[in-house]
Formats: C-alpha cells, sequence, structure tokens
C-alpha cells in the first residue's frame, strides 16, 4: 500500500511562488498563522521538487506529507503525523473536520468556513489500498490573492497548476474542486491541531499603583460630599 513514505524518486521542480503580503487575508492573520504562512511561501522559492518519500528540504524536495509535516514542525507543532491518511485522522480526532464532498465549486457555501492555516485533504490521487477513507493527499489552504480573489494553497505535487501553468514540486497552487469526472475527490478540510492563536498576557497592575489610585479615588470623594 502507498503511504506516502518509501524510496527516494523526484521529477524535475518547475515551481511557482507568491510574497506573503499578495495574500488578502494575510495582514489580518494572528502571529502564529502569519508564521505559517511565512514559513510555507519561503519554501516555495528553494525549487524543491516533489520528492516522494522525503519530509525534508535537504533531499532536495518533499512529497506531500512529508511537505506539511515539516512546515508544521518548523513552526513549533512537535506531534505531527507523516501521511495524508494519517493527518486527516488527526485533524477529525484532536481539532475539527469538515467535510465537503458535495461541494462542486470553492465558492460552495461550506467553503465560508475555510481559513488561511487549514489542512485541505483529497481522495483518489492514486490507489491507496485498503485505507478508509482513501485520503491520498494533504496541503495548506493560504487564503485569496489579491490580484484576482482566487485561491491559494500549498504543498507538493508532481503535476497541478497554478494560474494556467503547470507546476511541479513544492509550490503553490490553484485552489480547486476536481470536476466530476476527474477519480481525485476534494474530502474535508479543517484547523491544525496544536496551533490555535496565543491568548494575550495579562499584566497585574503594580499594586503601589492601585494604592495611589484609590488614595486619589477617596481624596476626591471626600472633596466631593463635604
Amino acid at each position: 500500500m502507498f503511504a506516502c513514505i518509501g524510496s527516494l524518486s523526484a521529477k524535475p521542480a518547475s515551481v511557482a511562488s507568491i510574497d506573503p503580503a499578495d495574500l488578502v487575508e494575510y495582514e489580518a492573520q494572528p502571529q502564529e498563522m502569519r508564521q505559517l504562512i511565512d514559513t510555507a511561501l519561503a519554501l516555495t522559492k528553494r525549487n524543491l521538487a516533489y520528492t516522494f518519500g522525503s519530509n525534508s528540504p535537504k533531499n532536495s524536495g518533499m512529497d506531500c506529507s512529508g511537505t506539511v509535516q515539516h512546515v508544521l514542525q518548523s513552526v513549533g507543532v512537535d506531534e505531527t503525523p507523516r501521511t495524508s491518511y494519517d493527518f486527516y485522522h488527526w485533524v477529525k480526532k484532536e481539532s475539527s473536520l469538515t467535510d465537503a464532498r458535495s461541494a462542486k465549486e470553492t465558492n460552495d457555501a461550506v467553503f465560508r468556513k475555510l481559513k488561511p492555516g487549514d489542512l485541505v485533504f483529497w481522495e483518489g490521487t492514486y490507489n491507496t489500498g485498503k485505507r478508509n477513507p482513501p485520503i491520498s493527499h494533504v496541503m495548506i489552504y493560504l487564503g485569496t490573492l489579491k490580484e484576482d480573489g482566487r485561491g491559494v494553497v500549498f504543498g507538493a505535487s508532481d503535476g497541478r497548476r497554478f494560474r494556467g501553468k503547470k507546476v511541479t514540486g513544492v509550490s503553490v497552487f490553484d485552489w480547486k474542486i476536481p470536476s466530476a469526472s476527474s477519480p481525485s475527490k476534494f474530502v474535508a478540510f479543517g484547523p491544525v491541531p496544536g496551533l490555535e492563536p496565543r491568548k494575550p498576557e495579562i499584566v497585574a497592575e503594580p499594586i503601589s499603583e492601585k494604592k495611589d489610585y484609590l488614595k486619589s479615588l477617596k481624596s476626591g470623594l471626600d472633596k466631593l460630599f463635604r
């Protein structure tokens, strides 16, 4: 069974890249999500191939789940799965997974919940044997381009497109739902477990300042009610 791990092999890279500032939603994202996007897009500038069995840029490329694993570990999410199938069940168990099998277009109502940084899952991109469900591909949704308002995903593939150009490797790609006739199907999406925004720290007011404030308040009330 193909498990997205195995002996290394690669096709020559032909990648596409964008800058974080090209994304509509980037500036509004919390620090953790901006770091995730920055890390992902930095990899698209290294001309890395789709390298089956790799989860490290040191191998001059990575496969789909290896790319996602590398990015998440780079931003501090240490306990991550290795295969797209295990990523699917990880999100389902530890976070929340939204089923989108019935969606025919990226403007379907179900995708109103889709946010930058969410993991997106497909099945049927290759024969997965006895996997249930037959999850075969995972990427990261990045948001929409300012230039055309269309969605962008990040990951690794040995043959997808970005704005009319065929690309291969660790790259950005069009956010697109497969056609009804395609053997591949879009399945679901969900946020990364453990990548929640940090809550702002509550800084306690120094006791001396509290005493000064209370003293001033008492003095003001005394004058008011004399």
